[in-house]
């Protein structure tokens, strides 16, 4: 954003000014990248199955025990040892390998 200011304002602005603005704009760009470079490099990146756990899922196929769920558009196999009919809302509290461990939303 800062180089294409820079650019506009070497057009725009009479020789000196111009050269000046973009050189100004360049410094600042470069500083805006090491900035959000630092700020994202910090970010854990979060995957994976385990990321799942504590979220609500719509059961689709009652679980009793075992059924599926639908979260965040995917289908996945569910067991709720305490059973819960389709259409219920239920949260997920673990898993094992492909299925999720849920139990019904307090």
């Amino acid at each position: 954003m800062f180089l294409l200011l820079g650019i506009v304002l070497l057009i725009v602005l009479p020789s000196p000014a111009g050269l000046v603005a973009l050189a100004v704009c360049l410094v600042l760009g470069v500083g805006e990248v090491t900035f959000w470079r630092r700020r994202v490099s910090r970010l854990r990146v979060q995957t994976g199955a385990d990321t799942l756990i504590g979220r609500e899922a719509r059961v689709i196929e009652a679980c009793r025990p075992m059924g599926q769920v639908t979260l965040e558009g995917e289908i996945w196999a569910a067991r709720c040892d305490t059973g819960a009919d389709a259409g219920e809302t239920v949260t997920v509290v673990g898993r094992d390998r492909l299925v999720l461990r849920v139990e019904p939303k307090a």
